[in-house]
């Protein structure tokens, strides 16, 4: 990691993310979600954990506003997410190949979704050299880190972190969660990490919600 994140631009989002007895189905098949509820304050670092195929996934993309449940309602601050512009709660991925555009240079990809931060950038240790490269020239570390800083826009209030390194070798994966948390510590915004891994959860977060296959409550 470079520079550390100026703190003087921190605490920008006041407020609480809620999700609310959240029902989701795929298509006419069984609920995946069953009432689902969860609450995240700005500055809060919470994780989400379960295993494979519990809905973790297809929870974060309800909450990032992505996909829309059978019922139940996702709110900021007691309203509901916007429908349309800039979603104030940014996923990032598992896969960051699967978040961008391969065709499309990572500047124009960048610019497309804020005005470029250099000193955010500096501090996730993204080159200028990069703005000029397709998505395939870069790494797998090189690549998620510069899906971070997209996510990291100046409207953003809320981070969901799905699984976003476990396809990583261990010292990019403690390289990434540095990063992360230190800007979202640095900016007040809350960050929730959706992993598999009760270590990874101890180590990243404040509080911890315990999912599995009957969506039950937090534990702690």
């Amino acid at each position: 990691m470079q520079d550390r994140i100026d703190v003087s631009k921190a605490a920008r989002g006041a407020g609480m993310l809620e999700a609310r007895e959240i029902v989701f189905a795929y298509g006419r098949g069984r609920d995946i979600l069953k009432g689902f509820n969860m609450s995240v304050k700005a500055g809060e670092r919470v994780a989400l954990v379960g295993p494979s195929g519990c809905g973790k996934s297809t929870l974060a993309q309800i909450l990032a506003g992505m996909l829309r449940p059978k019922s139940g309602e996702v709110t900021i601050d007691g309203k509901p997410l916007p429908k349309k512009g800039f979603r104030p709660v940014q996923l990032i991925y598992q896969h960051p190949e699967k978040a961008v555009n391969p065709r499309l240079k990572l500047g124009k990809t960048l610019t497309e979704a804020s005005s470029p931060d250099d000193a955010l950038l500096a501090a996730l240790g993204i080159e200028k050299a990069w703005m000029d490269r397709y998505p395939a020239e870069l790494s797998g570390g090189e690549l998620q880190r510069f899906c971070i800083a997209r996510a990291l826009a100046p409207e953003t209030r809320f981070i969901i972190a799905d699984e976003v390194s476990t396809m990583l070798d261990v010292i990019t994966q403690a390289q990434i969660w540095e990063l992360l948390c230190d800007v979202v510590s640095a900016r007040g915004l809350g960050l929730i990490a959706v992993t598999h891994s009760a270590a990874l959860a101890e180590r990243v977060s404040e509080r911890i919600i315990t999912f599995d296959d009957k969506n039950s409550p937090p534990i702690k």
